[in-house]
């Protein structure tokens, strides 16, 4: 069963028991008044009021139980989420470096006079204006006569999708539970 899925269902009964345990506090609220109105009232419904009161006790536990095994789920959840975010910065963050190594890359191709595709000169410029400008004046007073001319360093770059990191924690198989 998906976290998502065990979430849903001990939700619905951890509400289905707390109804029951309103509907029973009403019953002993009741069975209360019943008992200070009638003469001898508490010998006369002390096993009525014995069996309400081991009930509403045996809701609390089933209650509490349920609401520990959502405590857990609920862990488990959030680690799920926060791992796959984490996994998410550290590839976003290894694809900032590469990319900055390639700006770097592009500079020094610039500033040896060598002649860079349009697109990664850009690339170089929205990183960084005043290293664009740097570059291009240091190319420009190389006296190169054969001029390198370099394709471009992101010609095979992708387009990256992440997955949501809570999706992916609610499509986690849940751990067991015996209470079923």
């Amino acid at each position: 069963m998906k976290i998502g899925e065990a979430k849903q269902i001990y939700g619905g009964q951890i509400r289905e028991y707390q109804e029951q345990k309103l509907l029973l506090s009403k019953q002993k609220r009741e069975l209360e008044k019943k008992i200070e109105a009638t003469e001898n009232g508490r010998n006369r419904f002390a096993d009525e009021a014995a069996t309400l009161e081991l009930t509403i006790d045996a809701v609390n536990k089933k209650q509490t139980e349920y609401q520990d095994y959502m405590s857990a789920l609920t862990e488990q959840w959030a680690a799920k989420a926060n791992m796959v975010s984490a996994e998410q910065q550290g590839e976003a963050m290894e694809e900032y470096v590469e990319d900055l190594g390639k700006i770097m890359e592009v500079a020094r191709r610039i500033m040896k006079g060598g002649i860079v595709p349009a697109s990664d000169e850009k690339k170089l410029m929205e990183y960084s204006m005043e290293l664009y400008q740097s570059a291009k004046s240091i190319g420009a007073m190389v006296r190169n006569k054969d001029k390198e001319e370099y394709d471009s360093l992101w010609k095979d770059e992708e387009e990256k999708s992440y997955e949501d990191p809570m999706e992916v924690a609610d499509n986690t198989e849940a751990f067991s539970d015996d209470r079923k």
